[in-house]
């Protein structure tokens, strides 16, 4: 394995060298949430990242995928107006069209279920960002296979707070918001927050003479309640409401930020969820009971032909043109209730040396699906359910002073329903079964040193195309095994905190999204899509991540990431690749080839500085390799490093800002097309040529926030 830009490594590791000088301020314990207990993120075995709420809002984020470059081995793929679709180390979705779609990543928010639908995933007043990444088999079940991450909010507080803030920039970068926190009596509190946020996008539409036809448009509100009820019993309510009504009009037939489009498309989520969550501690032990729901509404449409009736008039390319828009309704419904008895510190078993957690967890979500597409004869419809339940349970043994050991399982039966207009039925039911054992070694008060081994799993399900052949009508269920060890440690008197984590991965029938594309008259456009899953035999992934935090002095902050990712199919021959031919039966052979979206190194790095009591400066840099943008191509992205930077003037209640994105201008690729025998330009009659959407440019802007 070979990595590139070796020498962002070498100077994480002297600064690791160059770590000893003087200061006063430790840094503070971080506690991840996303586990049955709160546990502080230096003590969890497993690879770990906690971006906090002060980092999410130097950076100037509004949404979850403006975040996770700061997270070593986690990328995401966009094809809509947000980054939709994230990989950890290299597992993951890219995009979704009719098919049913098993999520590898989980994603709640305030305990909330939105897995494969990241849109939703804003910042509004987000306490912390958690990224647990492997396969969280005991933890989350079916739709963790690849990690879990937790978006945890702000509680309501003891006393009142309040806040307002706004934000202006280039592009048409606006955003406007506020928070309210306090008590209602001694026994109830309260807080509320909105935002509302808007940008006219990268893109300018020729055709239109616009330059916000990839706008965004997202309101963001959230309301809790934290009930004190009794000593023993509290009570918290969310209520979560966001209405995204964003523009889609990404792509260009010259592959620049130029569209011209006549139908600019559209991506529009509105969910509306709510969460009531319990704890009641008894004598012996506590129960823990999380009730949610949510219901998402989402709309997703392009211009298909990326270009306006006419183009080709008075040109040689006149009668080749075509003009299509592609459109899909869905609606999700997703219950669930998870219900756990928990041993307090006085009621542990086996003469007192372990906790223990047993719980219950059931899931309903059903989904329906509307697709409208020019060139089909009737609009597509189709319905797909899906219950859950699990019972899990994990014990965490003190074996000595120094040495403990957690053993955990899940055991998980699921059932879906799957049925369509194309008369394409289907109705699984598997047992399902996924854990962990990992053993701690505190070296130290400030080291642990762990070793993990993980298994998770990933439903099987069904292809929905009617025109695929019954031997890739469905696919089977995934499994992964983990294996894991690493340190995590606070030295230098509390002011150096890192953790590295060490990892192999070995995926058994590793689903692979793939997709075959015809013209539906003649070598040309229009083109009919049919987008599947497959099962490769295996999959490995192997790696490293890397983290650190350095209170330098009391002026000066540095923190850094790297992660290494080594990926590969081992065994899988690909019918839908351009160069294959599913006719002649002749398959592509990819083993040994890398995964998708599985870039082999990433980084951050940044540094705060205070200049004075008034005055901050940060500069952050990130970047990552290469990748392969589908395993049906050999089409990749460019490596690229991202500079930002920010100044903050404190003074009394009031903060104020001024920042910068990207400040060389570097070309992102966060999607990428290519269909393989011919292109979408009927100016150059479709010849075939790779087709890209590009990430955000350089952006300057300016913001306030006071304290009320």
């Amino acid at each position: 394995m070979t990595f590139a830009k070796i020498p962002y490594i070498v100077l994480l590791a002297a600064l690791c060298i160059c770590g000893t000088s003087e200061a006063g301020e430790y840094i503070e314990e971080i506690l991840v949430t996303a586990e049955f207990r709160d546990v502080a993120a230096m003590k969890r075995h497993g690879s770990t990242s906690v971006i906090d709420g002060t980092t999410i809002i130097r950076r100037e984020a509004r949404h979850l995928a403006e975040l996770l470059n700061l997270a070593p081995n986690v990328n995401f793929s966009s094809g809509a107006s947000r980054g939709r679709f994230i990989q950890i180390r290299g597992i993951g979705e890219r995009s979704q069209f009719i098919e049913p779609l098993n999520p590898s990543v989980g994603i709640l928010i305030d305990g909330i279920d939105f897995s494969g639908i990241a849109g939703a995933a804003t910042t509004l007043d987000i306490q912390q960002l958690e990224i647990l990444r492997g396969p969280q088999g005991t933890l989350y079940g079916a739709n963790a296979l690849a990690g879990l991450i937790n978006l945890k909010s702000n509680d309501p507080t003891p006393q009142l707070e309040a806040n307002l803030q706004a934000a202006a920039g280039d592009y048409g970068h606006r955003t406007l918001g506020g928070v309210i926190s306090g008590p209602i009596n001694t026994s109830l509190g309260y807080r509320l927050a909105v935002q509302s946020n808007h940008a006219d996008g990268f893109v300018e539409n020729d055709h239109f003479d616009r330059d916000d036809t990839n706008n965004i448009d997202e309101f963001s509100a959230r309301g809790k309640l934290l009930y004190q009820a009794s000593d023993e019993l509290v009570i918290g309510l969310t209520a979560f409401y966001v209405d995204a009504d964003n523009g889609y009009d990404a792509f260009s037939l010259d592959n620049t930020r130029h569209t011209l489009s006549d139908q600019p498309g559209h991506d529009r989520h509105e969910a509306t969820a709510i969460a009531i969550e319990t704890s009641w501690q008894g004598d012996s032990f506590d129960l823990v009971a999380l009730a949610s729901h949510a219901n998402n509404k989402l709309e997703y449409g392009y211009d298909e032909d990326w270009s306006f009736v006419g183009l080709c008039s008075g040109t040689a390319c006149e009668g080749w043109e075509y003009s299509s828009i592609d459109n899909y309704h869905r609606e999700r419904d997703t219950s669930s209730l998870d219900v756990r008895l928990q041993s307090r510190e006085s009621d542990k078993l086996f003469n007192d040396t372990t906790h223990w957690v047993a719980g219950i967890y059931w899931r309903d979500q059903d989904e329906s699906l509307l697709r409208q597409w020019t060139f089909a004869s009737a609009d597509f419809t189709s319905s797909f359910d899906t219950r859950n339940v699990a019972l899990y349970g994990q014990l965490d043994s003190q074996l000595s002073n120094s040495l403990n050991l957690s053993t955990g399982l899940r055991v998980e039966r699921r059932n879906a329903d799957y049925a369509d207009s194309d008369i394409v039925e289907h109705d699984v039911g598997e047992n399902l079964w996924g854990g962990r054992i990992a053993l701690e070694y505190d070296a130290s008060d400030r080291t642990m040193i762990y070793g993990l081994l993980s298994r998770g799993y990933k439903a099987g399900g069904v292809n929905s195309n009617p025109a695929l052949a019954e031997l890739v009508r469905e696919f089977d269920t995934e499994h992964m095994w983990n294996l894991e060890t690493g340190i995590k440690g606070n030295w230098l008197q509390g002011r150096w905190q890192t953790q590295l984590a060490l990892f192999y991965q070995q995926r058994d029938e590793m689903q692979v999204k793939q997709s075959l594309v015809e013209p539906i008259a003649g070598n040309s456009c229009p083109c009919s899509f049919t987008d599947y899953f497959d099962n490769a035999a295996n999959g490995s992934n192997y790696g490293l991540e890397f983290e650190f935090n350095w209170r330098a002095s009391d002026l000066l902050n540095v923190y850094g990431s790297v992660g290494l990712l080594h990926t590969e199919f081992d065994d899988f021959l690909s019918f839908s690749h351009a160069d294959a031919d599913a006719e002649a039966g002749t398959p592509v052979d990819l083993s040994g080839r890398e995964q998708s979206h599985a870039p082999s190194y990433q980084f951050s790095l940044g540094a705060e500085l205070a200049i004075s009591q008034y005055w901050t400066f940060t500069l952050d840099l990130d970047g990552k390799d290469e990748f392969y943008l589908s395993p049906r191509h050999e089409q990749k992205t460019t490596s690229y490093e991202l500079l930002h930077a920010s100044v903050h003037y404190r003074i009394g209640p009031w903060e104020l800002s001024l920042w910068g994105r990207n400040l060389t201008d570097e070309e992102v690729i966060v999607r990428g097309l290519f269909f393989g025998s011919f292109g979408n330009d009927p100016r150059k009659f479709y010849a075939p040529e790779p087709y890209y959407q590009f990430g955000g440019r350089k952006v300057f802007g300016f913001s306030a926030r006071v304290d009320l």
